[in-house]
């Protein structure tokens, strides 16, 4: 699933080629995503000039004109799902369910799972939908360091990488960025957040900052899906640690790293590193 790095890197990939483009056309392929695809967007949108791109957790938030009787396109790449910049007669693939038509390019959106969201607000205040208002802190944000994730886990006995990725406490974590920067920190995923010193999340916030900006900086994750709205892939996966290596030696002790399950998802970590 796309997480905030990879959005992050939509937003950046798609900021130059259409802030300030007004949107021709909208083409709607199929009637429903994860939820309805309403017949009348097709016409609202047309006309519209794309003011910002911005991001809230992992949901691309378009600025249509929302300060001058417009509103916003909310989009979320669901499991599968992937934007592209394309030339307007690019042939299509089986699952290109969306395009926004500019002038000069075209938005794509595939998705082959169909888990994504695209969804219109009306006017400004993007921030109270429904879908976003319910969002945790963002985690590249100054507010988040570690005295306020230790304010906040002080009621939490549930082990400490499943709660880093749930979205109404952080979001954008995702599984790998959360493997990741606990390695980094030298923390176990076992370990209750109620059991992590002060000290320990000083040093946890700053890794998952540093594991999100190089994962930024890399081009996102490719696992299965995912690519950059150019087309390109994304390569941090390569540099893991501990992600998707079971068996493998830490790159710190050597030591096999181990994996498990949690809350339905496969967990990597050292256990000697990690405590």
């Amino acid at each position: 699933m796309p997480e905030l790095p990879e959005v992050e890197v939509s937003r950046q990939g798609l900021m130059p080629f259409l802030v300030g483009q007004r949107i021709v056309k909208a083409i709607f392929r199929t009637p429903k995503l994860r939820h309805e695809l309403p017949a009348s967007l097709v016409s609202r949108l047309a006309g519209l000039r794309i003011d910002a791109i911005s991001r809230r957790g992992k949901y691309l938030l378009f600025d249509c004109e929302s300060t001058q009787g417009g509103g916003w396109l909310i989009l979320h790449l669901g499991m599968s799902g992937s934007v592209r910049l394309v030339k307007p007669d690019m042939p299509l693939q089986k699952h290109d369910h969306v395009d926004l038509v500019f002038a000069h390019t075209t938005l794509r959106f595939r998705d082959p799972r169909r888990f994504g969201t695209l969804l219109w607000h009306e006017g400004e205040g993007v921030g109270q939908h429904p879908l976003l208002a319910v969002l945790g802190i963002e985690p590249l944000s100054p507010a988040f360091d570690g005295d306020w994730l230790f304010a906040q886990t002080r009621r939490r006995s549930a082990p400490i990488k499943p709660l880093l990725m749930d979205s109404h406490l952080v979001v954008g974590i995702g599984n790998i960025y959360a493997a990741e920067s606990l390695f980094r920190a030298g923390i176990s995923p076992l370990r209750a957040a109620n059991r992590i010193s002060r000290e320990r999340y000083r040093i946890l916030v700053p890794a998952i900052r540093t594991t999100l900006e190089n994962s930024i900086a890399a081009g996102g994750s490719s696992v299965r899906d995912y690519v950059h709205s150019d087309g390109g892939a994304g390569c941090f996966q390569l540099s893991c640690a501990v992600y998707d290596r079971l068996g493998q030696p830490c790159p710190t002790c050597a030591q096999p790293v181990c994996s498990l399950r949690q809350a339905g998802r496969s967990t990597f970590y050292c256990p000697r590193c990690q405590r």
